[in-house]
């Protein structure tokens, strides 16, 4: 970069300004009393939606013209300081609550929060955790901030996604301060009016003024399409289960549609192997071990304490057979441990009224999540008894013993199942109501089904989808974005995959139980 470059002129033109703006800030704290304030502003309240009244035009931005819920949407920028002229300790706030402020946004609903504080603040960052109370209710107006320590001068901001209202709203910081007080500032909004600044005030603000709106016009001119909020850049791989990867593929391209500049490939594989090839980054750079997510079906045995998982969704399993195998009643799940033992050969062993066709065991390979779900909680613990006897089921090996063989794909498993009569397999749900020619066989007398899991019937086989990463996804990674994003946006999607959403407060208890 030249060193006269415009970039550079107004770096130091700002910097500049900023040193008379500190001279006179710091003639300005000398003469006022000693006590302790938080000040807060809204340095940005502008319209982002479709359609969105301004108060003076309708501005038509298409931003979020098709995500659920955004109708009128507005992005707020909050900056909450210590203007004050002593710090500000956990304690110090009077709130009864875990929190320490609240943020009221009326008549509009928050959608998204992100947190940003100035470079040599990042102690900041810690207390803002669920554990310190920060956060909001879904659908909700009020914002909870935890009790943040602030040095003197010290100040962070919240970027504030929200819904259903116009920009303009009152928005209010309520909360206390002991001996002090949490007071509002004047905003850096274009439609108030400038108090009677004195001659070097007005000055200090014509300088700061013209810096800012020239530096945003040359971000503007070299960037014109900044990412939305929350957005990081880079590639992500995410490799694991293939019973939960239709649901991933479909969250990353609406990730990528929403966040230019990112790549998220999906690369299935089975959940073991994908949590073994992430544990396998072990010596490899940070950057590298957050560039990848490894998807189980259940908790993963392989796992060690440098993997975190994360429940994402609870998953509902089906038995299979194919559709020429009419088990009208189910199995019960003895009926089912004897099969998968080899005690039945043929099907009319089981019921004389069933055909004299050879039963062919459909499975996946070891690495399989939905396979270990199925042992654990159909099977009681134990592995299946048949040893695999045929790459591709061949129903001409030795007809004394069932047909079993192990593939790679939940795909595979329901593809073979429709092919060949007298076959059995296991699938998730979803998956398996969308293939043709095989049939659900309800397990104990209980049909598979997500409602029959959220009212707590007795059906046996579901488990817990988790993502793993190595160690927490550092701040400002790709990858804790998108499991973000997927906590944040993706209940909608989730659902239409049949699948119960940890995120939401019911599905967050059943994840809960069933871990």
């Amino acid at each position: 970069m030249e060193l006269l470059s415009a970039e550079n002129v107004v770096a130091v033109a700002t910097a500049v300004a900023g040193i008379v703006a500190s001279a006179v800030m710091v003639w300005y704290e000398r003469r006022v009393p000693r006590r302790k304030r938080i000040g807060y502003r809204v340095q940005m309240d502008n319209p982002i939606g479709d359609d969105v009244t301004s108060g003076r035009a309708n501005v038509r931005l298409g931003l979020f013209d098709e995500a659920p819920g955004m109708h009128q949407a507005t992005l707020v920028l909050l900056r909450i300081e210590n203007d004050g002229s002593q710090g500000i300790g956990h304690d110090d706030y009077t709130s009864r609550e875990l929190h320490g402020l609240t943020a009221v946004f009326t008549d509009r609903n928050i959608r998204g929060v992100s947190v940003t504080q100035p470079p040599g603040t990042d102690h900041l960052m810690s207390h803002f955790t669920p554990h310190a109370g920060f956060g909001y209710d879904n659908g909700g107006n009020t914002l909870r901030i935890p009790r943040v320590p602030l040095n003197r001068g010290e100040h962070f901001k919240l970027l504030v996604l929200l819904s259903g209202g116009d920009v303009g709203r009152d928005i209010r910081l309520i909360g206390g301060i002991r001996d002090g007080e949490v007071h509002p500032n004047r905003s850096a909004t274009p439609d108030d009016k400038p108090p009677l600044f004195s001659r070097a005030a007005r000055l200090i603000t014509i300088m700061l003024t013209v810096s800012v709106l020239t530096l945003s016009t040359i971000v503007v001119v070299r960037d014109d399409s900044p990412p939305p909020l929350g957005c990081e850049r880079g590639s992500l791989t995410i490799t694991g289960s293939t019973a939960f990867a239709p649901v991933v593929r479909d969250l990353a391209k609406e990730y990528e549609k929403d966040c230019e500049g990112s790549e998220i490939t999906v690369e299935a594989r089975g959940s073991s192997a994908g949590v073994g090839e992430l544990a396998a980054l072990e010596g490899e750079s940070r950057s590298r071990r957050a560039s990848m997510i490894a998807f189980h079906d259940g908790a993963s045995k392989r796992a060690d304490d440098s993997l975190t998982r994360l429940p994402i969704a609870l998953s509902v399993f089906a038995l299979v057979a194919n559709d020429g195998l009419k088990l009208p009643n189910g199995l019960s799940l003895a009926d089912v441990r004897r099969i998968y033992v080899g005690d039945i050969t043929h099907w009319d062993e089981l019921d004389p009224k069933l055909p004299h066709w050879r039963v062919v065991l459909v499975s996946r390979d070891a690495d399989s999540g939905t396979r270990q779900v199925f042992q654990d909680q159909v099977l009681d613990g134990t592995w299946e008894g048949v040893p695999s006897t045929s790459l591709d089921c061949d129903i001409q090996t030795d007809r004394s013993a069932p047909v079993r063989c192990e593939l790679d794909s939940t795909e595979e498993v329901l593809k073979k199942v429709a092919e060949i009569r007298g076959a059995i397999g296991y699938s998730e749900l979803n998956l398996a109501t969308a293939q043709q020619h095989i049939t659900r066989v309800p397990l104990g007398g209980a049909t598979a089904s997500v409602a029959a899991i959220e009212r707590a019937a007795p059906y046996p086989y579901f488990g817990v989808e988790y993502a793993y990463t190595y160690g927490d996804p550092p701040g400002g990674s790709l990858a804790g974005s998108f499991l973000d994003y997927i906590r944040n946006n993706g209940e909608t999607l989730i659902r239409t995959h049949d699948h119960v959403p940890c995120s939401t407060p019911e599905g967050e208890r059943l994840c809960r139980e069933s871990e």
